[in-house]
Order: C-alpha cells, then structure tokens, then sequence
C-alpha cells in the first residue's frame, strides 16, 4: 500500500502546486494532514492565498466539499445541521449541516464567537455530530481546513486551546517573492485557475493513503525522541501548559504522513524536526509574563526547544 499512498500524495501535490504557486512546503502541510486523518489551520493576514489553498486541496479531490465563512451571526445549528418538522409524514427530521463533507473549509473561522466555533469540535475530533441527542457520522475521509486571521486584527475571537489542540498542524502561507507574484497576476489575467483544477485523486485512493500511512515504520528511538521533545514542552519555563497527550499522538502521526509525502515507508529524525514547530507551537500555552507573547515568539521559543534535544543516533 505503501507505493500507492506515495502516488496520491504525489498527484495531490502537483495539482495544487499549479494553483498555489512558489508554496511547496504549504501544499506538502495540506496534503500529509489530509492522508494523517488530521485537519490543519492556516494563519497568515488577509490576502495572501489562504482560502485559495484550501478550495485547491478540495478541488484535487473527487468528493464533498463545502465552504463555511464564519461570521459573528453564525449560529451552531448552520454548521452541524438541525430538526426539521415534514408535515407529510408529522415527524421530525434531521437535514445534514454544510459539515457533512469530505473537506471542509472552516473561513475565517476567528470571526465566529467561541460558542459557534464549538460547534465543530465533536466533528474534528470524532467525525460525527449529535443533534438532539442523536449522533449522525460524517463522510470518511473527513479534513476541516480552517483559515483565520491574526488575533489583533478587529472583529475576532481568540481559538479555545481545546479546539487548537485538534489541528495537527497551524501554519502560514506567507507573501509570494517578486517572480512569483508577477506569475500570479499573468495566470489570474481572465480568471481563477483553482476553478479549472480537476481532480486527481478519489476518496478510496484517500482511504487507502491514511490505512498506509498507519503502517509506516517508527524506531523505537524515534518515537524516544519524539516523546522527549514533548517532554520538553511540558518543563519549559516559558510555558505554563505543554503539549498534551492528544498533540503528541497527533504529532506522531503527522511524522508518519510527512515520511509518505517524501517517498519513504519509514520516520527519520527529519520528519520529526521538521514538523515539530507547526505540530506543537499552538499546543503550547505561555506562561506569566510570556502570556499575550505573538506567535513567532512561540515558535521560536518551541524551535529553540527542539535543537536542544538530542537527536538519536
């Protein structure tokens, strides 16, 4: 199953990276969260290709998918789905909410009040939803793709960490360079490229890619080192909370995703440095006079953390 996976991490990589251009380390982050079973959260100022990464993933894809603009209005009921009364058969009925999808693109999800962005925890972390005190199971595959915008900017809501501590990985898309930007502008001139993306792949083929990725070889020194790192962040004098148990196991698994996208059947030292920082950083909590701390401080505080365990040999 191995070779497989590695084709569909593969095609899926191509097809986005024709869309969302110079971005390569993004489009590896969206694809290894999709074949992880995980979901992944983009963060970065307006503008700058957070939806259109999203809508590419989705698109590559021949399944569901559904975009969700969260705005202060948006109730619970609009993304998880409701009663409703069918006067021909004098019964209630449940109609399925725009979350029962493959990919889900949560936008702008900051711009909704915590008691709406709730709505979406049960879902990211057990792929179902209850309503009514029914619980109804979401398509398989199941990836949320959220996006949000920096805290400071006005009209938005900090995420609950227990909500952060359900993306796998939170990362940013960045400004193009000089080349890239003016490529942009000449492929958007009569329209939008992700709207001709076709897909590539089917969900069967995503099944498979996430059965693989199970499979993949972790040393037992890795996972050692894994859990060292994790460790680190708990004793950390600049955290108050480390990374729970919950991370770790996400992080573990996002090790296993990434060693897929790079043609490997097993996890080196690298695929665990390289995504320790967008697995870990928001998992994090600042401790006393760190808390308010902006992200790349964080971050760097966890890649700082990360240099100073020892790599197993």
């Amino acid at each position: 199953m191995y070779d497989p996976a590695f084709e569909t991490s593969r095609l899926l990589s191509a097809n986005i990276e024709k869309v969302l251009l110079g971005k390569p380390d993004v489009v590896q982050m969206l694809v290894l969260s999709l074949i992880a079973g995980e979901h992944v959260l983009l963060e970065d100022v307006p503008g700058v290709g957070k939806t259109l990464a999203a809508k590419a993933l989705a698109q590559s894809i021949e399944g569901s998918f559904t975009r969700l603009q969260f705005t202060p209005d948006l109730l619970p009921a609009d993304i998880t789905g409701s009663m409703i009364y069918r006067t021909d058969r004098h019964e209630f009925e449940f109609s399925p909410g725009p979350v029962f999808a493959n990919v889900v693109l949560a936008d702008e999800i900051n711009r909704a009040p915590p008691r709406t962005q709730s709505a979406l925890l049960e879902a990211m972390s057990d792929a179902r939803v209850s309503v009514d005190g029914k619980s109804h199971p979401l398509p398989s595959p199941f990836i949320v793709i959220a996006t949000q915008n920096p805290f400071e900017f006005e009209g938005t809501y900090a995420l609950p960490e227990s909500q952060l501590d359900r993306f796998l990985l939170r990362t940013s898309v960045g400004y193009p360079g000089r080349e890239m930007e003016r490529q942009v502008m000449s492929t958007h001139r009569t329209g939008e490229p992700v709207d001709q993306l076709q897909p590539v792949v089917n969900v069967e083929s995503v099944r498979h890619a996430q059965m693989a990725v199970r499979e993949v070889k972790f040393d037992d020194s890795l996972v050692e080192y894994l859990l060292d790192i994790v460790e680190s962040t708990r004793q950390h004098d600049a955290f108050q909370v480390g990374v729970s148990t919950r991370g770790a196991l996400s992080f573990y698994r996002g090790c296993q995703a990434r060693a897929i996208t790079e043609s490997r059947d097993y996890v080196t030292p690298d695929d665990i440095k390289q995504l320790a920082v967008a697995a870990l950083s928001h998992r994090v909590l600042p401790e006393g006079i760190f808390q308010g701390a902006d992200r790349n401080y964080v971050e760097q505080q966890v890649a700082d953390l990360v240099q100073q365990v020892p790599v197993p040999v």
